[in-house]
């Protein structure tokens, strides 16, 4: 399914609210002026108010991207969109992506 590719910047939130980060965006592909990113890289999560054990498994501290482009890649790594699926560590929860530029689409 057509979204919208994720890049530097792009606002991606953590299930609990912590904000997400390419830690490696790709700077061969641009969009809207910023890196766009792929598959490979993992992403930092920031503030994630997850109480960490004995009270819950958290924070979520690094998330990795399972899913994202079929058919658009960079450098031979699938880019992010914003229907992708990534898992949070250690809690197993998915990142949200909310806000991403609307120009480029991707499948």
């Amino acid at each position: 399914m057509p979204a919208p590719v994720l890049h530097q910047g792009a606002t991606v939130l953590c299930s609990h609210g912590g904000q997400a980060m390419p830690t490696v965006p790709d700077p061969r592909v641009m969009v809207s002026g910023m890196p766009a990113a792929t598959l490979s890289a993992p992403w930092v999560v920031v503030g994630c108010p997850f109480p960490p054990p004995p009270a819950g498994n958290g924070p979520c501290v690094t998330a990795q991207w399972v899913m994202g482009a079929v058919r658009v890649t960079s450098l031979g790594q699938p880019l992010l969109i914003m229907t992708g699926v990534a898992i949070c560590v250690p809690t197993g929860t998915p990142l949200m992506p909310v806000v991403a530029q609307t120009r480029v689409i991707a499948t």
